[in-house]
């Protein structure tokens, strides 16, 4: 197990470093806003992995409300930008 536990946080620490890395670098509004949504997906990757580490879910309601806001925001942005299309 903490041979697993090892890979998995070094993948989720590199997955991190490379969407901070694309939240910061850019090209576009739209590039950012994407890695800030895959960076609340590897948040949540690694609440689920210390809850199952762990074994237990204390942080589960944390996980459910990180989840809902990943999804609204991804939802608003692609409206925002399919309605920003239409005025071109």
């Amino acid at each position: 197990m903490g041979v697993v536990v090892i890979i998995v946080t070094v993948l989720l620490s590199l997955a991190s470093a490379g969407t901070i890395y694309r939240i910061a670098k850019g090209p576009s509004l739209l590039d950012r806003v994407i890695a800030a949504d895959v960076l609340l997906a590897i948040f949540g990757a690694a609440l689920a992995t210390e809850m199952a580490m762990n074994r237990h879910i204390d942080n589960l309601a944390l996980l459910v409300v990180l989840t809902v806001i990943g999804f609204i925001g991804s939802v608003t942005v692609a409206r925002f930008v399919a309605h920003r299309k239409e005025d071109v």
